[in-house]
């Protein structure tokens, strides 16, 4: 399975994106976005960016569980992990978005 954006609607009608690695992991998950254009460029932006190691934010929760953002050019998060058994578990999930984002697909669900 090729890795893939899923574009999803919420329940408050908003738009949300998931990141799939190929092994079906969801590697990266966006903000809520109000609009379908809006969220479609989040999706550039996370292709467009995810090669940098700069962008990337490398955190620790309260409870001291290792986690990354993905920032755009202009400061603003367009995506989060999910919490990490440890800082490895999470640096590889930064190689995999770094990997995938760029040439993944887009599956909208939304219609």
């Amino acid at each position: 399975m090729a890795s893939r954006f899923e574009l999803k609607k919420s329940k408050n009608d908003k738009f949300v994106f998931n990141l799939l690695a190929d092994n079906g992991k969801v590697i990266l998950t966006s903000e809520l976005y109000d609009s379908k254009a809006s969220a479609l460029n989040g999706i550039e932006s996370v292709k467009k960016n995810a090669p940098d190691d700069g962008r990337y934010g490398r955190l620790s929760a309260k409870d001291g569980s290792p986690y990354y953002t993905l920032k755009a050019g202009n400061g603003q998060v367009i995506g989060q992990s999910q919490m990490f058994s440890g800082e490895k578990a999470r640096d590889d999930g930064i190689e995999s978005v770094k990997s995938n984002a760029p040439g993944a697909v887009t599956d909208d669900q939304t219609a």
